[in-house]
């Protein structure tokens, strides 16, 4: 799937929750309208919700309408408000972290968490991820999404090539470790992909022009959070154009400190597109 041309573009999709869904949607309609050809993209790389905002955006669908469907609450998916056992993931990650300079260690710690952990009927968590994406079919635009396997601890990137219906490969790299259910596929057990990286965007090294879209990608503090520093120089070093949006001031007020509130979807969206428009400029000057 890498393309080593200069000229090769690669999308990156991070995670951050239905309101990173929402705000990730509205920069890119924000970009799109500004002229920037994301659709020209070799690849996207989505993780969790940018997973999501992958299988909606390949698809043949508008980004307005795309937008449409996350600000107006007749069109919106009926999301759930899960019911977190924040003790229980405490404790859980807790135990990871005695590991966590083991990477594939952690991850299976995480993955007996989440086994243990009692949420939603999967059947129903699976039907709202449907709903989210508006065609069940891999697109033809080039589209890998992030899990990982609960009891190896390796992380799996799904395609079109891999076998993998698009509405359980997006479920899995959606499944939050004791928040949403695990995800069955061939046997194996799958959830979100986005440990320890939340964008995963070393998945575009070798690629000219690299573009991320990060919900959760700044600190408290305001700064760049390390790991996706750390991606960003290697794709550097490697000679990529690197652009990140992250939120901004405004879209950080708007979505407030819970991701997963699907309140918070209309304020979101509308942030993430004003955004989008304002960095027009910058994207064009990396992207083109």
């Amino acid at each position: 799937m890498q393309d080593n041309s200069s000229h090769s573009k690669a999308l990156v999709l991070g995670g951050g929750g239905v309101a990173g869904i929402a705000w990730a949607t509205g920069i890119l309609l924000g970009l799109e309208e500004g002229g920037v050809d994301l659709r020209s993209a070799n690849l996207v790389i989505g993780t969790s919700a940018g997973a999501a905002v992958g299988g909606q955006f390949t698809s043949d669908v508008p980004l307005s309408d795309l937008l449409d469907r996350q600000v107006d609450p007749t069109r919106q998916v009926g999301e759930m408000r899960p019911n977190i056992k924040y003790g229980r993931i405490i404790a859980g990650v807790l135990a990871a972290l005695l590991v966590r300079k083991d990477t594939q260690r952690f991850r299976i710690r995480i993955g007996a968490m989440a086994r243990a952990a009692k949420t939603v009927d999967p059947a129903v968590r699976r039907d709202i991820i449907a709903q989210r994406l508006p065609r069940h079919e891999w697109p033809e635009m080039g589209l890998t999404v992030a899990a990982i396997d609960a009891s190896s601890g390796e992380q799996r990137w799904f395609d079109a090539q891999s076998g993998v219906s698009l509405v359980d490969a997006v479920a899995a790299s959606c499944a939050v470790p004791g928040v949403w259910p695990l995800v069955p596929i061939g046997g194996r057990l799958y959830y979100d992909g986005g440990l320890p990286s939340a964008d995963n965007a070393h998945r575009a090294s070798g690629y000219g022009a690299v573009l991320i879209l990060s919900p959760v990608g700044r600190s408290r503090s305001g700064g760049l959070r390390k790991g996706l520093r750390s991606e960003i120089s290697a794709l550097e070093r490697e000679g990529s154009r690197v652009t990140v949006l992250t939120l901004d001031a405004e879209a950080r007020a708007a979505i407030g400190r819970n991701v997963l509130d699907p309140s918070t979807r209309p304020a979101a969206a509308r942030a993430g597109l004003d955004q989008g428009r304002r960095a027009v400029p910058e994207v064009l000057t990396g992207w083109g």
